[in-house]
């Protein structure tokens, strides 16, 4: 499967836990476990959110569709 997301690989760096930013993002654990294992992807205000509370860019969260050149 793809990788559509980074948001795993960025709460190791911030050195959270899946838990921590589900209890700061108002979710279930399992709905972070969810798409931290790219099982599903966050709704855009969540995603937002999750972008807020790790203090990154949201697009830092995604992996990209297209090349510039």
């Amino acid at each position: 499967m793809e990788k559509m997301n980074r948001i795993k690989e960025i709460l190791v760096t911030k050195d959270m836990s899946q838990k921590e930013l589900a209890n700061q993002l108002g979710k279930n654990p399992n709905t972070i476990a969810s798409i931290c294992n790219n099982k599903s992807q966050p709704h855009l205000k969540d995603l937002r959110k999750i972008a807020e509370i790790l203090e990154v860019d949201v697009r830092e969260l995604l992996v990209p569709t297209k090349i510039h050149a």
